[in-house]
């Protein structure tokens, strides 16, 4: 177990979840990532909270598997990591900078004089509540382009309508009949079977 003597759990915004009744290690876990979970998104924090102290967890199951003594400090050191880790990836993800393929130098460069947004493969972000003019003066904002996936495709439905109408009647009514589930009888069978020999005789 980990040398940390008697550590008090101070009043923050998640006392009263349970967290102030951990003890050993997690604790400490606790304690230490308790400090960085306001550096990241609200949204996030809980999430962040567990995955770090699991990470914690982690890494002191591999210095205790080699015999070597964690630290507090070596806890903020994972919790800084991961936090850096935590920003990447929320960067990555909101404008498609991956900054893992570039140099250490110009990483460091473009860090110091905040060259992000010049970065060639940047993503610019629209919002859906923004709104285009048509060159009338007539406004709309972007969520009314976005297609409505319970809307009848018209083109598809005018494409079957003219396929169905080049078949016999007779057909289109047996196939009706299969499509929803009702079975053939043997003479509506036959008069399938004539008709798919018929169509599939100039494929041949």
């Amino acid at each position: 177990m980990l040398d940390y003597g008697e550590y008090i759990i101070g009043a923050d915004c998640l006392q009263g979840n349970g967290y102030d009744q951990l003890q050993g290690d997690w604790a400490l876990y606790y304690k230490v990532a308790r400090y960085f979970i306001h550096k990241v998104r609200r949204e996030d924090k809980y999430d962040f909270l567990h995955d770090l102290m699991l990470e914690m967890a982690k890494v002191k199951a591999n210095y205790d598997a080699k015999g070597k003594p964690l630290t507090e400090a070596g806890l903020m050191r994972v919790a800084s990591y991961e936090l850096s880790d935590y920003w990447v990836k929320q960067r990555k993800l909101t404008t498609g900078l991956d900054c893992n393929h570039c140099s250490t130098k110009r990483r460091h460069k473009c860090r110091d004089e905040n060259l992000y947004s010049k970065c060639p493969k940047l993503i610019q972000l629209v919002s859906l509540d923004g709104e285009i003019e048509n060159g009338d003066g007539h406004k709309a904002k972007f969520i009314d382009f976005l297609a409505d996936d319970t809307a009848i495709d018209i083109v598809d439905r005018l494409d079957a309508r003219r396929y169905l109408q080049g078949y016999p009647k007779r057909i289109n009514q047996i196939a009706y009949k299969r499509y929803s589930g009702y079975p053939l009888d043997r003479k509506e069978q036959k008069c399938l079977d004539k008709w798919l020999k018929t169509t599939q005789k100039p494929l041949f």
